[in-house]
């Protein structure tokens, strides 16, 4: 090569000095030597610059790794090589990771479980999303012998490592740095601050902060409560009103020279309805400047001690003057207690004995627990029987009524005794014993029985004439409107036969009338259940169309239809038709009561017995028959759990609405009389269908 340089110079310099190679062959081994050491320099000058740039960029190389290695060194990381190709990670730097470094799986293993799936979605950004940067946080597992987890916490800080060309991702770079430490003391302060917290809010007296200038920044529960704060966190008044602007710091503070403060006072805020007396004491926080940074407010409710401390010197007072009338109270009730046959007993269960007492202290009379459970008779040996386990039975207050021999007279008959029981307890909580009161009551409960007694008499006298009452307002109403409506009709009818007409129903009503005053001082009297019936042939069609143009003339409502169903021209029949038309007319006069809209229809049919019954009639057998009655009207109805109660006495649905209530049940009582059946089917709000079955003999076909 330094052959072929020489010559192209050789040539060069022969061309420059325009000399020709053939022309000049004494010069030219000279020429080809001087020219290859020139050649032989320069290489050698070249290599040297070349060796010494390289030797310079190694040691910068070097110089760079090692303040990179220092700077890993001095910040604690550690740096790891995830292989994505191998699925293997390696260590790069630091003693975390085993020489030889880990798997995969054997990473997630050392992952905390909890941290796993969150991690592992970073490192898919990386991968796939093409993140450059990812920053994160898990708990690492440092054992790696498998025996005792040891966690701790990780700042994981991770980016990729391309090929050459930029685009194939080979490996994915993560620093490292053991945050445990710091995530303790973080963990340490936020428990110290929760602690310290809950000890400021739970304080048992108000605690609240201010700024230097009186501004409020804080305040605990009990401090709210005092203040009467309107939301746990915020309050409209104190939050905008200077504390130097209340009392007593208005009068008692120097804003420009604040020291502490001790004061008892009443406390008058009328915007938050405190009228309280406050024990306060103020001390402002200094820094180590010795400015003020915050005022520190103590504030406690006094109030129940100043009420406590008036009473007690009041007690105090009470106390003498009560001292005072013991004695004379001791002689009254020694007066009281013989006055009323009262004693006063105390057993002692170590003794087993029981003490009685005239006053307070003299000991009247004792007895063992065998020679007093002798005083009681049969119908008392259950309470007799409690001083066989006294400690199971004497443990409790209770009252006894007891039926027993005189104890502290001798006498021959027998007395009542109210016993009372305290049980007594000694200073460890044992039961020793009990106390109480004995009480002769044997006039008082002859007089009870004789007031019960006459108590009882009175009552039914009473309810007697309320069904009498109750029965007269409510049953004669109708037969007398019938009379004095087709009375006063009369005078103005010229027809001869519309005038017996109008005279037979006025007939009717009157017998009607009659029977209604019988059975109602029947049932005034006697029991409402107890009546007579007196059947006889009526043509029942005849008398329905009666009873309902008498009906009709009760529907006032102009929204309400009267309907008459009359399916037979004649029905002759053995029955009481006044009872039977005293039914029909409770029914109607209940419907026009509560229905104000639709209408009210009445009707009848005529019902073969045999078809209501499971059992087969023969054909020597004569054919019976019930008469089903019916009223129905489009009121409000009647709730289903108060369908079987209506029929009870003095039971009404609406006590604004007329009437005794007594209609119903005397309607149920005709109709079993009668050996029938009643009942209602109703529905809220759309209506009530009353109705009654009876059995009656067809006299004429």
């Amino acid at each position: 090569m330094a052959y072929h340089i020489s010559l192209f110079l050789y040539s060069s310099i022969c061309q420059s000095l325009h000399l020709s190679t053939e022309s000049t062959p004494q010069f030219m081994p000279l020429m080809m030597l001087f020219l290859i050491v020139v050649v032989f320099i320069v290489v050698l000058v070249s290599n040297r610059m070349i060796l010494r740039r390289v030797r310079q960029r190694i040691a910068k190389i070097d110089f760079t790794t090692a303040m990179m290695q220092k700077a890993v060194e001095t910040s604690e990381n550690e740096v790891v090589r995830y292989d994505l190709s191998h699925r293997y990670i390696y260590r790069l730097f630091g003693s975390m990771f085993p020489e030889e470094g880990v798997t995969v799986d054997e990473w997630k293993s050392h992952v905390h479980p909890d941290d796993l799936e969150e991690t592992l979605e970073w490192f898919r950004q990386i991968i796939y999303g093409g993140l450059k940067r990812a920053e994160f946080y898990y708990r690492w597992n440092f054992d790696f012998t498998g025996r005792h987890p040891q966690w701790g916490y990780l700042h994981n800080i991770s980016v990729p490592e391309y090929q050459k060309d930029g685009k194939c991702l080979v490996n994915i770079i993560s620093t490292l740095k053991d945050e445990t430490k710091q995530q303790q003391q973080e963990e340490d302060e936020q428990k110290l601050t929760q602690r310290y917290k809950l000890i400021f809010e739970n304080s048992i007296i108000g605690l609240s902060f201010y700024t230097p200038d009186g501004w409020l920044m804080d305040a605990n529960k009990m401090m709210r409560d005092i203040c009467h704060f309107d939301k746990d966190d915020f309050d409209e008044f104190f939050s905008h009103t200077n504390l130097f602007d209340q009392s007593p710091f208005r009068e008692c503070c120097n804003k420009e020279n604040l020291e502490e403060l001790w004061i008892c006072h009443q406390s008058i805020v009328p915007e938050r309805d405190i009228r309280d007396y406050l024990e306060t004491r103020l001390h402002p926080i200094r820094n180590d400047e010795g400015q003020v940074v915050y005022l520190a407010i103590a504030t406690r409710n006094v109030s129940q001690e100043r009420e406590m401390y008036l009473q007690a010197k009041l007690n105090d007072v009470q106390i003498q003057q009560a001292n005072e009338k013991i004695r004379a109270y001791e002689e009254e009730l020694n007066f009281m207690m013989e006055a009323c046959e009262m004693r006063v007993w105390r057993a002692s269960f170590a003794e087993r004995k029981v003490y009685f007492y005239k006053g307070l202290s003299k000991v009247e009379r004792e007895l063992t627990f065998d020679e007093y459970k002798s005083y009681f008779f049969e119908d008392s040996s259950q309470v007799a029987s409690y001083f066989d386990n006294p400690e199971e039975y004497f443990c409790k207050p209770a009252s006894y009524l007891c039926h027993m021999r005189p104890v502290f007279h001798e006498a021959s008959e027998v007395e009542w005794n109210q016993i009372d029981n305290i049980p007594v307890f000694d200073d460890d909580g044992t039961l020793t014993g009990c106390f109480g009161l004995i009480r002769n009551i044997t006039n008082m409960m002859q007089k009870q029985e004789k007031l019960k007694q006459e108590t009882e008499r009175a009552n039914d006298s009473g309810r007697l004439k309320s069904v009498f009452l109750a029965n007269m307002t409510h049953e004669i109403r109708t037969p007398l409107n019938a009379i004095v409506g087709f009375s006063d009709l009369l005078q103005a009818i010229e027809s001869p036969d519309d005038k017996r007409e109008m005279i037979r129903v006025i007939h009717n009503n009157c017998d009607m009338l009659l029977r209604l005053i019988n059975d109602i001082l029947v049932l005034s009297n006697f029991d409402a259940n107890v009546m007579q019936l007196i059947p006889a042939k009526v043509d029942f069609s005849h008398e329905f169309d009666d009873i309902c143009q008498s009906l009709q003339q009760r529907v006032q409502e102009p929204g309400v239809e009267f309907q008459k169903d009359n399916p037979m021209p004649s029905l002759i029949v053995n029955m009481d038709n006044g009872r039977i038309q005293q039914v029909i007319t409770n029914f109607v006069t209940n419907a026009v009561k509560y229905t104000h809209q639709g209408h009210i229809r009445v009707g009848y049919r005529l019902e073969s017995s045999s078809s209501l019954s499971d059992t087969p009639t023969s054909d020597s057998e004569p054919q019976s028959y019930s008469l089903y009655v019916y009223c129905e009207d489009t009121g409000s109805g009647i709730p289903k759990e108060k369908q079987a109660a209506i029929f009870e006495r003095f039971v009404k649905l609406n006590d604004y609405i007329q009437g005794t209530g007594l209609g119903l049940s005397i309607c149920k009582t005709i109709v079993e009389k009668c050996g029938g059946e009643i009942g209602v089917e109703s529905e809220v709000g759309k209506g009530s269908t009353f109705w009654f079955r009876i059995p009656v003999q067809i006299l004429e076909e």
